[in-house]
């Protein structure tokens, strides 16, 4: 049986990933349980809670065993969540075991996982989903959280059928001790700089090099010690055993989306949305401006037809990024990454494509070499010392203090979807890359 939970924390306490890692330790004496699995879900999304991240897990049982197993379960979300806070509302969907039915409905759960992280879905587009498949399910209050229980089962039965089809990366996260919860995290930093300077790149996001400052422990009251990131299950291991930190209750290891930009979209001929995530290809239409509050904005011509200009934000919390965006002007060619909110793009990656670094400047008198002088308008240029004419400016090569290639915001200012830059040079790819350290 295949079972996704959604929804059960909030902004002031629990985590869905801490009940799952009670769920599967407690589920153990029923049968194996699988790795389990943390689906980040669309990061746009007005009504998520924190990370919009969603669970799943497998557990093989004796038959007859699987009403006791959900009994469990049940009993375990209603006890553990956030029902007082009016923005938790659980769910869960059990998948039975059933490998015919699984590989006939594939189609169908891609399509809603897919869209669950890309998309705005409803909750009637669960119920949908559910219904023609004969799914059984559990919900608290207004059970938005089947939403992301249904994503979350689905990723669970598309990987169990070919691991390797969606990008995919571990977490290995560390749970407080219950007395410990609300109150400050002991972790010894200069520990965690060791582990990451011992695994770095095949662990990534644990510390940000650039702002000086550690990544990888929450700073709300929530359960989570901490959470290693990496495509190493060993490196991710290894980086454990160096940290020196407060006595933990478990710890568990999760496969996971997280840093594979899947959130993202190349849109054709839809309409640009808000509370979705695009990649769009452009060139720079208004030189980037420092607004109140430390923000950068500026303008991007779309080359999609008929897709006129969109404006682009780098917020202060994106820190040096902000830097970069200062030294695009007006005719480079970019491509933007990010989450579209209120008609302007929230930026997570740029690629500078194309610089426009020639610029015009009066010629020189090839005699004297200083500079000419206008003549008058469209009467070309003179130089009033030797005489000597020329009728056009000069064009010269100007070195802008930035390159072609893919620049990052940094981890201090990172989604949990987004893909660091990081991955992608191990991955070998065809780009000039420049991440955050």
């Amino acid at each position: 049986m295949i079972v996704g939970i959604d929804d059960t924390d909030s902004r002031k306490g629990m985590c869905t990933t801490y009940l799952c890692a009670v769920l599967v330790d407690e589920l153990r004496k029923y049968g194996e349980v699988s790795t389990p699995r943390l689906v980040r879900l669309n990061p746009c999304i007005p009504f998520k809670t924190r990370g919009n991240g969603a669970v799943s897990f497998e557990i093989r049982i004796a038959k007859g065993e699987e009403e006791k197993v959900k009994e469990v379960i049940k009993v375990r979300v209603s006890e553990l969540s956030e029902l007082s806070e009016e923005e938790t509302n659980p769910g869960v969907v059990f998948i039975d075991n059933d490998t015919k039915k699984e590989n006939d409905n594939k189609s169908m759960l891609k399509n809603f996982y897919e869209d669950a992280v890309r998309e705005v879905l409803t909750l009637e587009d669960a119920y949908v989903i559910i219904s023609n498949l004969h799914f059984d399910y559990f919900g608290l209050k207004n059970k938005r959280g089947i939403i992301g229980a249904l994503a979350a089962a689905s990723f669970l039965v598309l990987q169990k059928s070919k691991p390797d089809y969606y990008d995919f990366t571990y977490e290995l996260m560390a749970y407080r001790r219950k007395e410990r919860w609300g109150t400050t995290r002991f972790i010894d930093e200069a520990s965690v700089w060791k582990a990451d300077a011992a695994t770095y790149p095949l662990t990534w996001d644990t510390v940000d090099v650039a702002n000086k400052e550690i990544v990888f422990a929450p700073h709300s009251p929530c359960p989570v010690l901490f959470g290693i990131r990496g495509d190493s299950v060993d490196a991710i291991y290894k980086t454990y055993e160096l940290i020196d930190a407060e006595p933990e209750e478990r710890n568990m290891l999760f496969i996971t989306n997280q840093g594979t930009d899947f959130h993202l979209i190349r849109p054709y001929k839809e309409k640009l949305q808000d509370y979705h995530s695009y990649i769009l290809d452009g060139v720079v239409s208004s030189s980037p401006r420092t607004i109140e509050g430390g923000h950068v904005v500026f303008s991007i011509s779309l080359s999609e037809k008929n897709r006129g200009t969109i404006e682009c934000i780098a917020y202060e919390p994106t820190k040096g990024f902000r830097d970069i965006i200062r030294k695009l002007q007006v005719g480079d060619g970019i491509t933007v990454f990010g989450a579209l909110k209120k008609e302007t793009l929230n930026l997570e990656k740029i690629e500078v494509m194309k610089l426009n670094n020639v610029a015009e400047r009066n010629p020189r008198c090839d005699k004297c070499g200083r500079r000419m002088k206008s003549a008058g308008r469209q009467q070309g240029y003179r130089c009033k010392r030797c005489g000597t004419f020329k009728a056009d400016k000069d064009k010269v090569i100007v070195d802008r203090g930035i390159e072609e290639g893919l620049y990052e915001v940094p981890p201090v200012a990172r989604r949990h979807i987004s893909k660091p830059l990081i991955r992608m040079r191990m991955e070998g790819a065809d780009k000039e890359i420049h991440p955050s350290r």
